[in-house]
């Protein structure tokens, strides 16, 4: 019979930390599992350590491959995993002893795709704590709904890869990983979203079930497919598949800043059409940006419409701002308008 869970673990160049990963796998609690280890062609001591750590436990499934980059290993190591749920981690984070119990106990009682969890962050070795990744485990902390989660899917990955338990089915309908020059994961969680699914979130009275840990060499830090650039490009993809499908709606962006044009910019390249940007700086209202764009007052914002708005601002707090702003005129986020970053 098949285990109840596969935890997918895709793993390179981790000697360091992988015994670290395995002790924490073999201590789950109460639940059956199997833990599939996809090696990417390690060229350090990673191999040995796997097979010796691993031996005579039939819980563990070793994938021996050849390097081909981690997309790669996910995609053999999904095909590998028997269970209908599916749990993520990463050789060099770490997780609650109840992380994977508590997640198959929450899908067992809901509709949701996956869930996620409350995530804690730290750091490997003498790596210093960054300001940024802070940032973003507290926002990802936030997202406690399933509204909170989707409406966040265009601003930024809206859950954590290695804090993540899907159901095996749904994630192969809509097509599994994919290879690109995009972040896997958010590409995997925007398909899930366009076809109609929910994500979850677990609370847990023992704090976070996940603690995503973080060093220089970590892919988001080096792998351009996890820059900026590359995830606005994603997003924006999804966008003209989704809520600007079509063509026929028009955007207004609010935020004629940097990061208001770039969306504009890139935007229009996609052939949508933009037919002003919203600002509350006096000194842009009345200019033309791209040329030929409008910069209007946000008091000449009117109730919803057949336009779309999508809003692009960087000062801290003023996204909160903006969305009781559009509420207070009868904007609902998710049907009129999205945020992005």
């Amino acid at each position: 019979m098949p285990p109840a869970v596969s935890l997918l673990i895709p793993v390179w160049n981790e000697a360091e930390v992988l015994p670290t990963c395995l002790a924490d796998v073999r201590a789950q609690v109460g639940i059956d599992f199997e833990c599939v280890l996809a090696l990417d062609g390690p060229s350090d001591g990673t191999r040995a350590i796997a097979l010796a750590e691993t031996a005579g436990d039939p819980r563990f499934v070793v994938l021996d491959l050849p390097h081909r980059g981690l997309v790669a290993a996910l995609e053999a190591g999904l095909a590998a995993c028997r269970a209908p749920l599916v749990a993520r981690m990463d050789a060099d984070d770490r997780m609650h002893p109840e992380r994977l119990v508590r997640q198959a106990r929450a899908l067992a009682t809901s509709e949701h795709a996956l869930v996620t969890c409350e995530v804690a962050y730290d750091v490997i070795g003498d790596a210093t704590p960054q300001g940024g990744m802070l940032r973003h485990v507290a926002w990802l902390n936030q997202l406690r709904t399933p509204a909170a989660l989707r409406c966040a899917r265009f601003i930024d990955a809206p859950v954590a890869h290695p804090a993540v338990m899907m159901r095996a089915a749904v994630v192969r309908a809509v097509g599994g990983y994919r290879h690109g020059d995009f972040a896997e994961d958010h590409d995997l969680w925007l398909r899930l979203f366009h076809a109609g699914h929910e994500f979850g979130f677990v609370d847990s009275d023992r704090g976070p079930l996940v603690t995503w840990r973080d060093r220089p060499r970590r892919a988001t830090r080096t792998d351009r497919r996890y820059a900026d650039e590359a995830r606005r490009a994603l997003v924006h993809r999804h966008l003209v598949a989704g809520p600007l499908a079509g063509g026929a709606r028009p955007v207004r962006i609010w935020g004629a800043g940097p990061y208001g044009r770039w969306h504009g910019k890139h935007l229009r390249a996609l052939g949508v059409v933009v037919d002003a940007f919203i600002d509350i700086d006096p000194k842009k209202i009345g200019r033309r940006v791209l040329g030929d764009v409008p910069v209007v007052d946000a008091t000449s914002l009117g109730g919803p419409d057949e336009r779309a708005i999508l809003v692009a601002v960087a000062s801290r707090g003023a996204r909160a701002l903006i969305a009781a702003e559009l509420a207070a005129r009868g904007h609902v986020e998710d049907r009129d308008w999205w945020a992005l970053q």
